[in-house]
């Protein structure tokens, strides 16, 4: 029995997903996970809003950077969805009027979870580096830990692990610091309604 041609994925594939999915096409194939969760979602937006406020584009262009979060990303053949991205303000001048960007970032940010760990840590993580993405993080909200990695050559350099309860001071970003704390604290819900 001959062994049958499997399709790779296209973009109309991708667009037939379920908006309550995250699609991406990595090495021809439509990989789909949940949105994200509460606990990875408040990570994100804090992170954002930490590098936001410290390097979001302002008076000075050759300094500043813009990020999004969870652009669209064609990057060769493949369509990724990082948790957040940042682009260097020099490098993403115009609002394009698509939906997804095909100008590597400067940096990208990816929500670990367990859902995510096989893509984020294996093919995206290279997908990234033959782009020439300059810096990588990886943030772990539920072990609390943030890995910070830096592009040399084709291959990711471990510059530091921040590690619950520290300061989070590392490249690109170094310029300022913040507590890895700030991104990791969610707080629970009154176990009761007589504790509101």
């Amino acid at each position: 029995m001959a062994d049958l041609a499997v399709r790779p994925a296209s973009y109309r594939d991708l667009k037939a997903v379920s908006e309550n999915l995250v699609a991406e096409i990595i090495e021809g194939a439509l990989e789909t996970h949940p949105r994200p969760r509460p606990r990875h979602a408040r990570a994100a937006s804090r992170l954002l809003a930490e590098l936001m406020n410290k390097f979001e584009c302002g008076l000075d262009r050759a300094e500043s950077w813009v990020f999004i979060k969870e652009p669209e990303l064609h990057l060769e053949r493949h369509v990724v969805v990082p948790d957040l991205a940042g682009w260097r303000a020099e490098r993403l001048a115009a609002e394009s009027e698509d939906s997804s960007i095909d100008i590597a970032p400067d940096w990208v940010c990816e929500i670990i979870t367990p859902s995510t760990a096989r893509l984020d840590r294996g093919p995206k993580r290279r997908i990234y580096a033959e782009a020439g993405v300059g810096h990588l993080w990886l943030l772990e909200p539920w072990d609390g830990t943030l890995e910070a990695f830096a592009l040399s050559g084709r291959q990711w350099l471990l510059l530091n692990t921040v590690q619950r309860g520290k300061e989070v001071r590392v490249a690109p970003f170094d310029a300022a610091s913040f507590p890895l704390n700030d991104l990791l604290s969610f707080d629970a819900p009154p176990s009761s309604a007589s504790e509101i």
